[in-house]
């Protein structure tokens, strides 16, 4: 049964992808809100396909630390639902991910609509800062800035291996770091067709004040993400 209403779903989410891409085309010739508003609908019917069809719900923890206004946001990766799933919690988020899915027809038009930040992980001593000019040009606008700090995502119990791009990113922007915890990886496996049913949580964190000395900065970080992203798995049975 289980095997069944993962392929129920896993059907249904790229159905649910295509209609909001489809119904996204006149969002080209609107301001960019109107394309986030379409993207924030896929995550909503995403996550109310997750409930209905597989019986996995969700439990946002610490919404409230959000604080209003430009800030940059250092999320676990372990799986595709937060990528779609943070399109519902924040105002007007900026992804930055790696150059190369903006060869992908449709989609890359898309992230060039919404102003996502890709980056050229082949240019070297390069790279930052061409991410960090962008990062304050969508800072300036008022976004929230979305990073996954290790690059990359990783299988639930895996060591970290944070990159130094978030740090440099903290020490250049001046504005908040909000750290995001999660337990995805235990319901949406990484490369796999397979969804289980429980409660993915994601929790938002303490924000971190701008202006702290980088290796602080990078030691407080990956210290709240990884204290707390072990004790949701701990405390969860997919």
């Amino acid at each position: 049964m289980l095997v069944l209403r993962s392929v129920v779903f896993n059907a249904l989410f790229y159905v649910n992808l295509l209609l909001h891409v489809v119904v996204a085309i006149p969002t080209y010739a609107l301001p960019r809100r109107a394309f986030m508003a379409m993207a924030t609908s896929w995550g909503r019917t995403s996550l109310w396909l997750l409930r209905v069809v597989v019986g996995t719900r969700v439990e946002f923890r610490g919404l409230e630390k959000l604080p209003a206004g430009p800030l940059l946001v250092a999320c676990k990766h372990q799986s595709v639902w937060e990528t779609f799933t943070l399109f519902t919690v924040l105002d007007d988020l900026a992804y930055i991910f790696k150059r190369e899915l903006t060869w992908i027809p449709i989609f890359g038009w898309y992230a060039w609509k919404s102003a996502m930040i890709p980056i050229d992980r082949s240019a070297r001593g390069g790279v930052l800062a061409d991410m960090t000019d962008r990062a304050k040009v969508e800072l300036a606008r008022g976004r929230q800035i979305v990073i996954f700090p290790e690059g990359t995502r990783t299988a639930p119990g895996a060591p970290p291996a944070y990159k130094q791009g978030i740090t440099h990113l903290y020490a250049a922007c001046d504005v908040p770091c909000v750290p995001i915890a999660l337990n995805s990886g235990l319901f949406w496996p990484r490369r796999q067709f397979m969804r289980y049913p429980g409660t993915v949580v994601l929790s938002v964190l303490d924000p971190i004040p701008p202006g702290l000395p980088a290796e602080q900065f990078a030691t407080r970080l990956e210290a709240a993400i990884e204290g707390e992203t072990a004790r949701l798995m701990a405390a969860s049975t997919p």
